[in-house]
């Protein structure tokens, strides 16, 4: 089902875009959508800027990125509603037998950019790979399974996603689930950069703190790290904030937008709730208690399950969200926008998570402006979790080099 969605960000200060006149903010363009999932909307909010850092691009400019309305979701090479674009995009799935990876599989098969879906888990693959091929969607699915497979399931990827590793379960932390994730993922990074090294990383497992700096160091090994395609997905975040806010204040969910800095895991998941678009007034009551869920929703979600399992379904939908937004950037979308763990310049940690500007090449942009004027909670907030964000951050490193 095509679904029509509001867009609202213009970027109007990088000089090799040529200025576009700007519709009207409460137009839409329909376009065929399987998924119909969509990058955040922005909001109108003209005071947004994004910055360069100079560690990710050679020239070593600090150039200032700025928005105001524009539609972000529309196509650049679509000149009217109803023209698809054809599948070019091979993505991988590694862990895809689990319970995010088969939910996300299926969102990731129904985005008409993927031309290949490559599924791959140690065990169970062939017929999670028999149901999705039945889905009438332009994606081709092959099935890998076991380390022997997992070469020829990276050869030629463009993007790779890994969900994989075990569960957090009622009672254990993030961290209670290092030692075995953190030699999961190392293992598959490795074999990412012997088989795709040009291509986009999306780190699901958790720790995601940790995770992106062990995928870090194996990419600084193997010679083939690039800092501006290497991901930490903290998309559900963001879903969760938008949704809890909106919920709160009786506000339609599309128009929502709260960014979310920090990392992934407990207090370093910091909302800016002084920066909702549309402009919310909260109570310091309120502003705390969102906090607070928006900081503990993964465990919200494992007690509710009762053991059962954890955030499997909307990890899977922020997952294939931020698939679809990549996926949109490499295409050539030149407004796209997300909240993401990564390489950063932004603090004095080496690894932060932001709203960036994605490009063809990954990470284009910083919003530097997110982190101004930040109210006395989030000032208080955002040093709290510095400490805790640095020593799981040193941790991975540990790991990776040990």
């Amino acid at each position: 089902m095509a679904l029509q969605m509001q867009a609202t960000a213009k970027l109007t200060s990088l000089p090799s875009l040529s200025p576009q006149a700007s519709p009207s903010p409460r137009s839409s363009i329909s376009l065929p959508r399987f998924s119909g999932l969509r990058a955040s909307l922005l909001n109108q909010d003209p005071t947004l800027s994004f910055s360069t850092q100079t560690s990710f691009f050679a020239d070593g400019s600090l150039s200032a990125l700025r928005h105001s309305p524009r539609h972000v979701s529309a196509r650049r090479s679509i000149s009217r509603p109803g023209v698809a674009r054809a599948a070019v995009f091979k993505v991988a799935v590694l862990g895809a037998a689990g319970g995010i990876g088969q939910p996300l599989s299926l969102l990731i098969k129904m985005s008409p950019l993927v031309s290949h879906l490559n599924l791959y888990d140690i065990a169970n693959v062939k017929g999670v790979v028999a149901d999705l091929s039945h889905c009438n969607t332009p994606a081709q699915v092959a099935g890998f399974t076991g380390p022997e497979e997992l070469g020829d399931g990276l050869k030629g990827v463009d993007l790779v996603v890994i969900p994989a590793g075990v569960p957090r379960k009622p009672g254990m932390t993030r961290d209670d689930l290092f030692n075995i994730n953190a030699g999961i993922v190392k293992s598959l990074v490795e074999a990412v950069a012997d088989n795709c090294p040009n291509a986009w990383i999306h780190i699901i497992s958790n720790p995601v703190n940790s995770m992106v700096p062990i995928a870090a160091e194996v990419l600084k090994k193997k010679g083939v790290y690039d800092p501006k395609k290497l991901f930490g997905v903290t998309t559900l975040d963001i879903v969760r904030a938008n949704t809890f806010v909106a919920e709160k204040k009786g506000l339609r969910l599309i128009e929502v937008d709260v960014p979310v800095i920090g990392g992934h895991a407990g207090i370093t998941i910091l909302p800016l709730l002084s920066k909702t678009k549309p402009a919310c007034e909260f109570t310091q009551e309120e502003i705390e208690k969102l906090t607070d869920r928006i900081q503990n929703g993964g465990t919200e979600v494992v007690e509710a399950k009762a053991g059962a399992g954890s955030a499997t379904l909307s990890m899977a939908y922020a997952s294939a969200r931020f698939v679809e937004s990549s996926l949109r950037a490499l295409d050539g979308d030149s407004d796209v926008y997300e909240c993401t763990y990564v390489q950063s310049e932004l603090t004095e940690l080496p690894y932060f998570a932001s709203r960036v500007k994605l490009g063809k090449k990954g990470v284009e942009g910083f919003a530097t402006s997110d982190l101004e004027n930040l109210s006395p909670f989030e000032k208080e907030g955002l040093e709290k979790l510095k400490p805790e964000l640095k020593a799981s951050i040193d941790k991975g490193i540990a790991f990776a080099n040990k």
